[in-house]
């Protein structure tokens, strides 16, 4: 009982901190680039206990944030030159170079596991700014706010389903207590508040309403397929490390890698699905 009022006090929090933060862009952009920089540092700090693996944990961390602050900066339009993107260049050529003189037993493993989190968190991450600024110094909360709820309604209507209906497993090699039950229990809860969203705006926010019905439903359902997969990645990845939880961060949630293990793959699915059709 003590851990279920732990976690819904966390959880409460957590999407509480996310949600306001996406009503003022610096604030959106300091907030994730705070994640960004934790993801990173706490998926260094898991695979520098693998053997024969040394990830520059400073390093790699700091690239991965600068990163997104300049694709925060790039899209938004408060810098303007292409050229900020040149420091990060520098560090990833730095982190390959450097593996000439530390001298270390598997280079090959460390070149990996430095490039892994650049390509699947800080990447990911900073793809989010694509979301929030669809045109240069204009922001808009609707399509990255809308990423998340779509992701927490489908966690929820997953767990609520599967745990009433769920009776054939998703993948239970990697993450037994899916079902596919829950996932198109999920699914269908998500298109649901998808068609929602498009209603409201149209109706009372018809300037923000740039999408069709049919294009929503799409969204959703993007989100709900590439979420799902995300969170299985992440599953593997901790099954092969042999770990419950990426981390303690979050009291009764885990790490950082376990809250936003379904948007690493979620958001910039919903960037090329969005390019796909046009729309931005």
């Amino acid at each position: 009982m003590k851990n279920f009022i732990i976690r819904t006090i966390t959880g409460v929090f957590f999407v509480a901190a996310i949600v306001v933060s996406f009503l003022n862009p610096m604030a959106m952009v300091f907030l994730f680039a705070l994640v960004t920089g934790l993801t990173i540092w706490e998926f260094c700090g898991l695979v520098n206990e693998r053997p024969y693996v040394q990830v520059n944990q400073f390093i790699s961390t700091v690239a991965g944030v600068y990163l997104f602050l300049a694709m925060a900066g790039h899209c938004s339009g408060w810098v303007t030159s292409d050229t900020v993107f040149i420091p990060y260049l520098i560090t990833i050529i730095y982190l390959l170079v450097a593996e000439l003189y530390l001298k270390a037993k598997d280079p090959i493993n460390n070149w990996a596991y430095t490039m892994l989190p650049q390509l699947y968190i800080a990447l990911p991450f900073s793809t989010i700014n694509v979301l929030a600024f669809p045109q240069t110094g204009h922001y808009s909360f609707v399509l990255p706010l809308s990423v998340f709820v779509f992701l927490w309604m489908n966690d929820t209507g997953a767990y609520c389903v599967g745990s009433l209906l769920g009776r054939h497993k998703l993948f239970p090699r990697v993450s037994p207590g899916k079902s596919w039950e829950g996932s198109i229990g999920g699914g269908l809860l998500v298109i649901g508040v998808a068609v929602l969203i498009w209603y409201l705006l149209k109706q009372h926010v018809p300037e923000a309403s740039t999408l069709s019905v049919w294009h929503w439903a799409g969204l959703g359902l993007i989100v709900v397929v590439f979420g799902t997969w995300g969170d299985l990645v992440e599953s593997l990845f901790k099954r092969t490390l042999g770990i419950k939880d990426s981390g303690n961060i979050l009291p009764g949630h885990g790490g950082m890698l376990d809250r936003f293990d379904s948007s690493l793959l979620a958001i910039p699915a919903a960037v090329i699905y969005l390019f796909t059709i046009s729309l931005m």
